[in-house]
């Protein structure tokens, strides 16, 4: 095997890939590093309930450690990824899998419920910085290899990111059963170990480029992050008397956009951005997709335990098919791009299986609860996939782990918009009337995401290309 030239010093590095090869090295700390934002994101759901009887309270206040944890990441996942696209991804990495450890640790001795809602947050910036960092470097593998097809590594991404949120569930319940509601976040600790330790010894050291301090766009980034949470604090609970969040959320995005219009160096650069529709509408389906998803994940599960009178082990036991659905769909379909036909696939399964969703009741068979989580693995395993592949060939190859980030965002946007719904629908309780309802809200929005598909030509184009080597 040839050595080639390290990315820092252009000396020759013993052991090396072959040129034209992806550095399988990259890929653990890469997989890693991803999954430690669905991990949380999807254990939580079955602890809610032990939660609330823990600390006396209800489902309107327990859904904080949904929202904080997407409060955080929604801000967080952009703002590193501009940093990730600056300063190069390895000293993002580390310190975001190392906050995730403390946060880990936190959220095993918080004495409150605002306690553990803190402890998500500081969860929520740590695991933002993982994912932009590896699509960084996949596109960078792409140009060293001049090989512009990373179709496998952009798969082994989104499996494992599905597999992880999906199986979470089960494992959530399980860790509860063996140790409470605080064994969910002591995996942090070993998790993120075990990402410092990979990070530090396979990720490539850089040194930032002269004069990238200067290119921080800090109050463009502040601008971004007071608008989004203003709009995230009003969708949390939407309510006549907090009239004035909508007005700051618009006030600051005005503010926002005249700044990165006028900035030599934007946090985002809205001139490119405005006249990339295609990407603007990979943006939409994310949101769209990622609504649906969480709330079926969020809402379901809290109903197999409130309404249908499941404990947590057994509801992670029942979302089990939607585990299996959606990691044998993206195997079998991860290496075909195929962006088009993975959406509205997607789309229409998630409409069918909303619609099944409205069959169930309290006294359902267990095969029917099975069932339905099987049904909604399939858009699970499809619509992420799908957006992942569009976004890294709609976006500029230098802006890629910003992008990134954005793509992110919108997904945790829909995680926030479908724990809002879930909070709504389920006020006191999770009860059947209010699972039918977000029911006819998540079939609405699948809709919304079949039409925004089916007209889309341009979806067909997106093939990989070959780069030429420097």
């Amino acid at each position: 095997m040839k050595p080639r030239l390290t990315r820092s010093t252009g000396t020759a590095e013993a052991g090396s890939p072959a040129p034209d090869a992806f550095d399988r090295r990259l890929i653990p700390p890469m997989i890693l590093g991803s999954v430690l934002n669905p991990i949380n994101s999807s254990m939580i759901a079955v602890a809610l309930v032990p939660i609330g009887a823990a600390f006396g309270a209800p489902p309107s206040q327990t859904v904080w450690l949904i929202s904080a944890l997407y409060l955080a990441t929604a801000v967080g996942q952009p703002v590193i990824g501009r940093l990730v696209d600056m300063y190069g991804p390895r000293r993002l990495y580390l310190c975001g899998t190392a906050l995730v450890g403390a946060a880990g640790l936190l959220g095993v001795l918080a004495p409150s419920l605002g306690a553990l809602v803190g402890a998500r947050v500081l969860l929520g910036f740590g695991t933002s910085a993982a994912y932009p960092a590896a699509m960084q470097l996949t596109r960078r593998e792409a140009e060293r290899t001049g090989q512009d097809s990373p179709a496998g590594v952009l798969t082994a991404l989104a499996v494992a990111n599905q597999t992880v949120a999906v199986v979470g569930p089960a494992l959530g319940g399980l860790l509860i059963g063996a140790g409470g509601w605080r064994a969910v976040f002591t995996v942090n600790v070993p998790l993120s170990a075990a990402c410092l330790v990979l990070g530090a010894l396979r990720l490539p050291k850089e040194r930032p480029a002269a004069g990238s301090r200067r290119g921080v766009d800090l109050l463009g980034m502040a601008l971004f992050a007071g608008a989004l949470v203003s709009l995230m604090l009003f969708l949390t609970a939407p309510r006549a008397d907090r009239w004035y969040l909508p007005l700051l959320a618009a006030a600051a995005g005005a503010a926002f956009t005249v700044r990165e219009l006028r900035a030599a160096q934007p946090f985002v650069d809205l001139r490119v951005l405005s006249g990339n529709v295609p990407l603007l509408a990979t943006y939409l389906r994310q949101l769209l997709g990622y609504t649906a998803s969480y709330a079926f994940l969020y809402g379901y599960t809290q109903w197999l335990e409130e309404g249908r009178g499941l404990s947590a082990s057994t509801a992670g036991l029942v979302l089990l098919p939607l585990s299996a659905a959606a990691l044998v769909v993206s195997t079998l379909t991860g290496r075909r791009e195929a962006v088009r036909a993975k959406l509205v696939v997607g789309a229409s399964v998630q409409v069918a299986g909303c619609a099944l969703l409205l069959c169930v009741g309290a006294g359902s068979p267990v095969w029917l609860l099975l069932g339905a989580g099987a049904v909604m693995g399939v858009p699970q395993g499809l619509i992420g996939l799908a957006t992942q592949n569009a976004l890294y060939r709609q976006a500029a190859p230098e802006r890629i782990a910003s992008a990134a980030g954005l793509l992110r965002t919108f997904g945790y946007l829909g995680a926030l918009s479908a724990s809002a719904a879930t909070a709504g629908f389920f006020p006191h309780r999770a009860d059947t009337a209010g699972l039918h309802g977000l029911a006819l809200l998540m079939a609405a929005g699948s809709a919304l995401l079949l039409l925004s598909v089916l007209p889309d030509r341009s979806l067909a184009r997106l093939t990989p290309r070959t780069l030429r080597k420097a």
